[in-house]
C-alpha cells in the first residue's frame, strides 16, 4: 500500500438532479459527488474540479483510502464510480465508498505486468503477450489494500496462461472471483505465436507455412 496520503476537501450540497449538478459544474466548477455506504445515510457533495482532476493523474488514488473532509469531520473512503464527459477533460461525477477499518470491502486494484521484454516465450520464442485483464476484484481490509498487483511474466513460455490463481496476492488479500470456485479462475494473460499480415492482408502465423511449388497436382 502506499503512503501516500490523499485528502479531498467537499462541500456538503442541499440540491441534486441534473440541472442542479450541471449548475455546479458551469457556474462553480465543482464536480458533484457522493457518499454511501456503511450505517450512515448517503450524503451529497461538492469537490472542486481541478483539485480532483490533480489527484486523478495519480494511478494510486484509484486504489486508495481517500480521506474526505467533510464539515469538520473525516470520513475514509475508496473511490468507486467516476463518471467522465466523453470529448472534454471534464469529470461529470463521482462516488465515494464509505470503508471501516475493522471491515472487509471489495474494490479493483490495477495490474502491473513486469518482465514482459524478457519474457522467456517472446524473447526466445518468438511469441506475443496478450493481456486478458487490466485489473483485477479484491477483498481486504482498509489497512491491507494495495496499489497494484504486480504480475512477473518472466517465465512464461510459449503456450502458457497467467491465471488469478497464479497472482500473488499479498497478505490479508482475497481475490473475489476465485472465492466464487474454480470456474472463475479466469486468464489474466499468454503467450501466443505471432501473426503477420500478408500482402493481400490475411493473416498468417509469423513462423510461416509456405506453399508447395507447382500449385494442384
Amino acid at each position: 500500500m502506499s503512503n501516500e496520503d490523499f485528502t479531498l476537501s467537499v462541500v456538503l450540497r442541499d440540491e441534486s438532479g441534473k440541472g442542479a449538478s450541471r449548475r455546479l459544474r458551469r457556474e462553480a466548477d465543482l464536480v458533484p459527488a457522493i457518499i454511501y455506504g456503511g450505517s450512515k445515510n448517503p450524503v451529497n457533495i461538492s469537490i472542486p474540479h481541478n483539485e480532483l482532476l490533480k489527484h486523478l493523474e495519480n494511478e494510486a488514488f484509484y486504489s486508495h483510502i481517500i480521506s474526505l473532509d467533510v464539515a469538520g469531520k473525516s470520513e475514509d473512503v475508496i473511490l468507486k464510480d467516476l463518471q467522465r464527459h466523453p470529448a472534454k477533460p471534464t469529470v461529470l461525477h463521482a462516488d465515494f465508498l464509505r470503508v471501516s477499518k475493522t471491515k472487509k470491502f471489495t474494490t479493483r486494484v490495477p495490474l502491473h505486468f513486469t518482465n514482459e521484454e524478457n519474457c522467456k516465450g517472446v524473447k526466445v520464442q518468438g511469441g506475443v503477450i496478450s493481456h486478458n485483464m487490466t485489473d483485477v476484484e479484491i477483498s481486504c481490509l482498509p489497512a491491507n489494500l494495495p496499489e497494484f498487483v504486480e504480475v512477473d511474466l518472466t517465465d512464461l513460455e510459449m503456450g502458457q496462461v497467467v491465471h488469478i490463481s497464479d497472482l500473488k496476492l499479498p497478505k490479508g488479500v482475497e481475490s473475489v472471483a476465485l472465492a466464487h470456485g474454480t470456474d472463475h479462475d479466469l486468464p489474466v494473460a499468454n503467450v501466443s505465436k505471432s501473426r503477420a499480415v500478408s500482402a493481400d492482408g490475411d493473416d498468417t502465423e509469423a513462423e510461416g507455412e509456405t506453399e508447395a511449388e507447382g500449385g494442384d497436382e
